[in-house]
């Protein structure tokens, strides 16, 4: 018989000093964050990821803290599309000196890839992706083509 219950048991994850904390990421999406993030171990980053951990909030989330980075507005967009529940901490000398929830912008520009093989972003043309934002998925604003909600991951334009 085990003598530790639930209450017991603590995600520990060491603080850090400078960088961001990225919090109650739907469940399954850290390593998409990772990828769009461009961290794949080789730059030397320090990253801490917490996947499926229980959440009051979503029943299970996922959490990434990474030492020294703050993200641009464009990779918060991005966030806000396959993670609208997000909440994004700046860490200073270890204390949180800003956290703010993430807001789904009117559009997302050159982060996501168009389904739709014969989209003029798909073309050898110099033409930037953008996708107006719905509430269950985008639209590419050159062919119409929709990504759902559930297949954004898939065309993360993270090269």
């Amino acid at each position: 018989m085990n003598d530790t219950d639930d209450s017991d048991r603590e995600l520990r994850v060491s603080k850090i000093r400078n960088g961001t904390v990225i919090d109650h990421l739907a469940a399954g999406q850290a390593l998409n964050v990772l990828a769009l993030l461009g961290i794949d171990g080789s730059g030397g980053e320090s990253v801490s990821v917490g996947m499926n951990v229980p959440s009051d909030k979503l029943a299970k989330k996922d959490i990434v803290k990474v030492e020294d980075r703050e993200l641009s507005q464009s990779e918060v967009d991005v966030l806000s599309v396959i993670s609208p529940e997000a909440t994004i901490n700046i860490i200073r000398e270890y204390d949180v000196i800003e956290k703010k929830r993430i807001e789904r912008p009117e559009a997302v520009t050159g982060v996501l890839s168009c389904p739709n093989r014969n989209c003029i972003t798909n073309a050898d043309e110099p033409v930037e992706t953008r996708f107006v934002v719905f509430s269950d998925g985008l639209r590419c604003d050159y062919c119409g083509e929709i990504v759902r909600e559930d297949e954004m991951a898939t065309h993360l334009d993270v090269s």
